[in-house]
This record gives structure tokens, C-alpha cells and sequence, in this order.
């Protein structure tokens, strides 16, 4: 199969485009290079995939791309995934994740794509959900622009689905970490964590430290894109393991795994835009594509940080 990757460079973008490879799919990546690394693609390259550096946000660089490559399927991750930017500029955050998401489509329908499968997220649709974990079913309720955003593209692949027949699905991150993560750089707490922990360092809990996530890692969520990309399933589905961490709980994962020193976080004042709890039922994805997650946190983080060379 021929496919194209939005965000191929980056952390779950790079991942993806190496199982593509792997099952023997000749892959385009665009990606303007603003988080991603040219790095993430070196054995990529290597074996025949091939990068064009753009901006999702110029919709004629996207449309001559995607219609020079022709792929079958796009996986479109290539986005502004910073809460604390999308708080603090909502503006640019909904430039990237929306106006860029309608390039994307608009590019795949011109050019006969058959499947999109959109990076969207979970967490931070649902805002501070009733029910935990949250079904797709529940009302969205973001607390940062980032989230409101992404609920906003993922409409408009349901309208490029029911105007022009492009079959789309979204599939709703929990928090997403594992190798190729930047411990340096705008998201994922586990990165930042390992990091820290390589350093000799002290994390940081935003607030009182029990607001919980769900972790689900990379090479669980790479494995659910294929499913969807092969899927005819359209709309929502949620990827994750169902299952609550504290991030005081994170920390003591981390440093049992190590087994060298303490490692309590240190407390800052509460973020605006978080969301105080979040678990997603990955319910549905198990049942129309097949998939769960299979990678146990604590196994997890030990292959995150061996990747970082702990």
C-alpha cells in the first residue's frame, strides 16, 4: 500500500511511518520540522520513505504533495499539541489543528484518497468527565483550546465524509508515551519524568500531584492505526487502556524501576486548562477494530527508558 504520514518525523509519527515500512507500504511523510527530527526518519530513509518538509497550513503546498504521492491512506498526526500554547493562544493552536486538519482532507479528496485516519485525542475532548473511564458517547467538554480544536477537526472529517464520501476515522488519544518522546520538549509527562530520572533530577507535580491519566504506549497506539487504516469503520473511537495513574504514582513507578534514590516530585501551582481526571473506555475500538492495548505501564516505562539509555 502506498501511504502518506502528516507529523512522520515526530514521536508517534516516526513510530508509525517504521511499521508501515515494516509491512512492506512504500511511505510519503510531511512534516515541517518544527518538533519533529529529521533523526526519527534516518532508517526510514533509508529504506524508501521519503520526507517533504511543509506546513500543514499552506493548503497548496499540501494538495501538490499529496497529489504527487497518491497514497491510498493518510495517518494525519501532524499538529499543535501544547495545552499550555493552546491556552495561551488559541488563535495559532486552531490554525494548525483546524484550519490545517481541512487542508489535509481537502488534499485527500482531490486526490481520491480512500481512508484518513485523524490523530485526535481523548483526554482532552472530555474535559472533567462524569464517567470514567469515558465512552465516546459523552459530551465533549474541553478545558483547553487543544482539546476544542481537535473536537472541531474531527467534525469536519465527518462533513468531508458525508459531503464527498471520504471515508474518515478519528482516533482519541489517551496520553501517549514511549520511545522517541522529547524529555525536553512541549508534552508527555512520562518523557519529561524519564528524563528527569536519567538526570539525577526532580520532577515536577503540577498542583497535588493525584490528577490521573491514562498511559497507553506508542507502539499500542501505532498498532491501532494500522488496524483503522485497513478498517472502513468511520467516526471516533477512543485508544487507551481504561485504567487511572496518578502522576505521584507515575514518579513511584519510575523510581522503583531504578531502584536508586527517591524520586518525589517537587509541587507548582495547579496548570490552567488541565483536566483533574481522565481515563478513556477503549471499549469500541475493541470491538470494531479488533484492537487493545497490550503493553503494561510498568513495561512500558522501562522500554521508554532503555530507549533514552537508562
Amino acid at each position: 500500500m502506498k501511504a502518506l504520514v502528516t507529523g512522520g518525523a515526530g514521536f508517534i509519527g516516526s513510530n508509525l511511518v517504521d511499521a508501515l515500512l515494516e509491512r512492506g507500504d512504500a511511505v510519503d511523510v510531511l512534516d515541517d520540522l518544527s518538533t519533529g527530527r529529521r533523526e526519527n526518519l534516518a532508517d526510514a530513509g533509508s529504506r524508501g520513505a521519503v520526507l517533504h518538509e511543509a506546513d500543514i497550513r499552506d493548503g497548496e503546498r499540501v494538495a501538490a504533495i499529496v497529489g504527487a504521492a497518491a497514497p491510498e491512506a493518510i495517518y494525519h498526526l501532524a499538529a499543535q499539541i501544547d495545552v499550555r500554547v493552546s491556552v495561551a493562544d488559541p488563535a495559532l493552536d486552531a490554525d494548525i489543528n483546524v484550519r490545517g486538519t481541512i487542508n489535509v482532507l481537502e488534499a485527500a479528496r482531490l486526490a481520491g484518497v480512500r481512508r484518513v485516519v485523524f490523530s485526535s485525542t481523548g483526554g482532552a475532548i472530555y474535559g472533567d468527565a462524569p464517567e470514567i473511564p469515558t465512552p465516546e458517547a459523552a459530551t465533549p467538554q474541553p478545558m483547553a483550546g487543544y482539546g476544542q480544536a481537535k473536537h472541531a477537526a474531527e467534525g469536519y472529517a465527518g462533513l468531508y465524509g458525508r459531503l464527498h464520501g471520504l471515508s474518515c476515522v478519528s482516533l482519541r488519544y489517551a496520553n501517549v508515551y514511549g520511545p522517541r518522546q522529547d524529555p525536553h520538549g512541549e508534552g508527555g509527562v512520562v518523557a519529561i519524568y524519564c528524563g528527569k530520572l536519567l538526570e539525577g533530577g526532580r520532577p515536577v507535580a503540577f498542583g497535588d500531584g493525584l490528577q490521573t491519566r491514562d498511559y497507553v504506549y506508542v507502539g499500542d497506539v501505532v498498532r491501532a492505526n494500522l488496524a483503522a487504516g485497513e478498517s472502513a469503520w468511520e467516526g471516533a473511537l477512543n485508544i487507551g487502556t481504561g485504567t487511572e495513574t496518578t502522576v505521584l504514582e507515575l514518579a513511584q513507578i519510575l523510581q522503583d524501576l531504578r531502584g536508586d534514590g527517591a524520586f518525589a516530585p517537587d509541587h507548582a501551582p495547579a496548570r490552567a486548562g488541565e483536566v483533574r481526571r481522565s481515563a478513556i473506555d477503549p471499549a469500541r475500538a475493541r470491538d470494531v477494530l479488533g484492537w487493545e492495548a497490550r503493553v503494561e505501564l510498568i513495561d512500558g516505562l522501562r522500554h521508554t527508558l532503555a530507549s533514552l539509555g537508562g
